[in-house]
C-alpha cells in the first residue's frame, strides 16, 4: 500500500513548514502498518519562499502556474502514484490518531473516500458556533472539508478530480460526484470524527465580519455563481496571509 499525501500551497511561506512537520510525524501511523509515503506540495504560483520550505522538508514540489485550489489539488494528485491520495491544506495539522482512522477505513475496504471534522485554532465563541454546525452539516451530508481529503486514488481520476469551474466549495462538488460513484461500486463515504483535524482560523482573523457577510450575500444573490468567479472569491484568492 503506498499513500500520497497532496497539499496545495500558494504563498505559505509562514505555515507551511509546520504542517510538513505534522504530516511528517502523523506518517508514521501508515509506515508502522508497512505503507509507504510520499508527499508532494503543489506549489500554485507562489512569489515566496513555499517551494523553497517544502524541498528543506523533504517534499516533491510541482507547479500549479493557475491560481486555483481545484487545480493545484489536480496537479498534485497527477504527480502521485499512491494507491490512495490524502489532501492536506497547507494551514492545518493532521495527527497520528487521525491517520490512524484513515488506514481503518482504507483496510475496511466499505470506504471509497473521506473527510474529516475540523476544530479550529482559536475559542472564539463564534468560530466554535460556525465550526460545530459545519461538522454537523458535514457528518450528516457526508461533504467534505476541503482542509482534509482522503480517497481512493482510482476513484478519483475515474470521476475526474476537482472542478475547474469552482473557485470554492470544490469539496462538496467531488463529494457529490464521488457519492454516485460509490453507489455504484457498493461502498461509502465517510467523515471521521474521533480524532478532529485542527486547522488554521486565520480567515477569521485576516478578513472583517463585513467581508464574510458580503461574500455570503454575493453568494445568494447569483444563486451560486459566485464560486465560479475569483473576483468574487477574495477571501480565498487575494493573498493576504
Amino acid at each position: 500500500m503506498k499513500i500520497s499525501i497532496v497539499i496545495p500551497a500558494f504563498n505559505e511561506e509562514k505555515l507551511l513548514g509546520a504542517t510538513l512537520a505534522s504530516v511528517e510525524r502523523a506518517a508514521e501511523s501508515f509506515r508502522r502498518r508497512g505503507w509507504s509515503v510520499e508527499t508532494i506540495v503543489c506549489d500554485n504560483n507562489s512569489t515566496d519562499r513555499t517551494a523553497e520550505i517544502a524541498l528543506d522538508h523533504g517534499a516533491s514540489v510541482v507547479f500549479e502556474p493557475v491560481n486555483q485550489i481545484g487545480r493545484a489539488r489536480n496537479r498534485g494528485a497527477s504527480a502521485a502514484s499512491g494507491d490512495w491520495l490524502v489532501f492536506v491544506d497547507a494551514d492545518s495539522h493532521p495527527s497520528a490518531e487521525l491517520f490512524d482512522d484513515v488506514a481503518a477505513a482504507v483496510l475496511s475496504g466499505r470506504h471509497i473516500a473521506g473527510g474529516s471534522t475540523v476544530q479550529m485554532d482559536t475559542r472564539a465563541p463564534g468560530a466554535l458556533l460556525m465550526i460545530a454546525l459545519w461538522n454537523l452539516t458535514s457528518r450528516v451530508n457526508r461533504w467534505f472539508a476541503g482542509s482534509f481529503i482522503f480517497c481512493d486514488a482510482a476513484a478519483f481520476r475515474a470521476v475526474g478530480g476537482f472542478s475547474h469551474e469552482h473557485f470554492v466549495s470544490e469539496e462538496i462538488d467531488l463529494s457529490r460526484r464521488l457519492k454516485e460513484l460509490a453507489k455504484t461500486e457498493g461502498r461509502r463515504l465517510t467523515i471521521l470524527h474521533r480524532s478532529p483535524l485542527l486547522t488554521s482560523a486565520r480567515k477569521l482573523r485576516l478578513y472583517s465580519r463585513g467581508e464574510h457577510v458580503r461574500f455570503l450575500l454575493r453568494l445568494a444573490w447569483g444563486r451560486g455563481r459566485a464560486i465560479r468567479e475569483r473576483e468574487n472569491c477574495a477571501i480565498w484568492y487575494d493573498g493576504r496571509r
